[in-house]
């Protein structure tokens, strides 16, 4: 007999995970709520004020997310609006799809969200956002869509491809979901390729991301290139009238390096675990000592022999599993011996890892508990601390207030100046532009890397051919950089300490300042 969502059963079914997923949402709101708003944060949140199909750095995605900013100017939590309403859908969406791939206890499928959102990029990503909460989105939708492709319902090959064509809009590195989804079919149902449904999921795809492309055929694959550059080490040529050189492609060269670098990546994504990480390796020994392996079965079978012989995947479900964590590892770890890898590239994994650790770790589901709970706890005064700065970190462990801490004064007093504002990074631009939305400043160009700023569609691009009155340029550079045909009449210095407003003094006013802006009056030379 057909079972209604109010059937009782299917209501009892899904009622732990979906208080497991209420906490965490009101969790996101508050952290969300608390959090000043980070660097590159402010950077996308400024496309949002001038949308197009592409930027500089990234597909738009991640501008589309941020239109909250619009309703808010300068509100971090209306900024993040859109990445949470889309961290929630990502959150549900998976749900549905480790239930679809087997998980049907309530207890592993509990666990399995817990491990997904309790590493420390499930933390922090659901509340920042970034191109990789469009990605997650579009990841999910596409194994969602996926797995039920492989399950019989070929038709939603279609719907994977609009989700896969999504997830590209959000980032590029969705690309590899295409070799993942074909070695499902080639493994698991293989006579799908005898089908028209796969080649029209890929035209879907293609349709979906067919804006972007065009808007990269008309701006000189602007995006592309740039992203290949970055990701590969490799030069692309002058990006945004900059240099070909303003952007260091530099990757590790001898074997030491390559080698040095593959250790690097692979202690990165360990540690993104957090104290998960603990049960995640420890399990075997946990479960035959622990008390609930005594109490719960047969303290004998260990981890690895449950995840071998445990029905809880369909097969076709622990192919796609499998290769959804393995490829993304695997591939940016050959990336690592040959370029810089940023440690938030193959995050998407840990969507898949989580549910084949859930049934690793079912057997020490408590150790697993408390580890989740310390990671939210870790994050959540981390959070705290970046809205007060009351805990006493040392100053290497500041990272989060050199992100967000006095730039609002900063961008404050730029409204007190005399003179046009602009500013060496684009990362300070983005903040000044946050926190005073009629501020008309942008980042000067030729002094550090080039930016969206650059090309003058969200802010007024800067010709210094044709600034023809002073100006004042916001650096952390100790001596003025010289720029052509301009000198420095005057010159400010402000310091930022934890817990404490700017000060303009000669000397710093505490031991480790988060930041020393200088603020450098150049006029032009007669």
């Amino acid at each position: 007999m057909y079972r209604t969502m109010t059937d009782p059963s299917r209501t009892r079914m899904w009622r732990l995970p979906l208080i497991l997923i209420a906490i965490l949402i009101v969790w996101r709101i508050a952290i969300a709520a608390l959090l000043p708003v980070t660097q590159d944060e402010a950077y996308y949140f400024d496309w949002a004020r001038s949308l197009a199909w592409g930027y500089f750095d990234h597909p738009p995605g991640v501008a589309f997310l941020g239109l909250g900013t619009l309703l808010a100017p300068g509100s971090a939590f209306m900024a993040r609006l859109g990445g949470l309403i889309a961290g929630t859908l990502t959150l549900l969406v998976l749900a549905r799809f480790y239930r679809n791939c087997g998980l049907t206890d309530n207890r592993d499928l509990t666990l399995a969200l817990i491990l997904a959102f309790a590493t420390l990029p499930g933390l922090a990503g659901g509340v920042l956002t970034t191109p990789d909460t469009a990605l997650a989105l579009g990841w999910a939708l596409a194994l969602h869509e996926g797995e039920r492709a492989l399950a019989g319902e070929r038709r939603r090959w279609l719907t994977a491809g609009v989700a896969v064509g999504l997830g590209l809009l959000g980032k590029y590195t969705m690309v590899l979901i295409g070799p993942i989804l074909l070695w499902a079919i080639l493994r698991a149902d293989w006579r799908a390729l005898r089908t028209p449904w796969p080649y029209l999921g890929a035209l879907m795809a293609l349709l979906v991301f067919a804006p972007n492309i065009l808007w990269n055929a008309n701006h000189d694959w602007l995006t592309m290139r740039f992203q290949f550059g970055h990701g590969f080490s490799t030069e692309m040529g002058p990006l945004a009238s900059a240099p070909a050189g303003a952007i260091d492609h530099a990757g590790p060269e001898s074997p030491g390096e390559r080698l040095g670098s593959l250790f690097g990546y692979l202690a990165t994504q360990l540690a993104f675990w957090g104290l998960l990480g603990l049960p995640l390796l420890l399990a075997p020994w946990l479960t035959r000592w622990g008390k609930s392996a005594r109490r719960d079965g047969d303290p004998q079978s260990t981890p690895s022999e449950r995840l071998a012989q445990s029905p809880a995947f369909q097969p076709h479900a622990r192919v796609l599993l499998s290769a959804a964590t393995v490829f993304p590892l695997g591939f940016f770890a050959l990336v690592a011996t040959m370029s810089d890898v940023e440690a938030n590239w193959p995050i998407m994994y840990l969507l898949t890892a989580a549910p084949l650790a859930a049934v690793w770790l079912r057997r020490v589901r408590r150790w697993v508990l408390a580890a989740a709970a310390v990671n939210l706890l870790l994050v959540s005064l981390y959070a705290v601390h970046a809205a007060t700065g009351a805990l006493p970190l040392p100053d290497s462990q500041n990272r989060i207030l050199r992100e967000t801490h006095g730039f609002a004064e900063l961008a404050r007093i730029g409204t007190e100046l005399d003179a046009p504002v602009y500013a060496d990074r684009y990362q300070t631009a983005a903040m000044l532009r946050f926190h005073q939305p009629d501020l008309d400043t942008s980042q000067w160009p030729g002094l550090t890397r080039p930016s969206e700023y650059l090309r003058g569609r969200i802010a007024p691009r800067v010709d210094p051919e044709t600034v023809a009155g002073p100006f004042w340029l916001v650096t952390r550079f100790g001596a003025p950089p010289a720029i052509a045909g301009f000198r420095v009449e005057a010159q400010r210095t402000l310091f930022d300490c934890p817990a404490a407003p700017l000060r303009e003094t000669p000397v710093p006013p505490c031991r480790h300042p988060l930041h020393r802006w200088h603020l450098y009056r150049y006029t032009p030379v007669r």
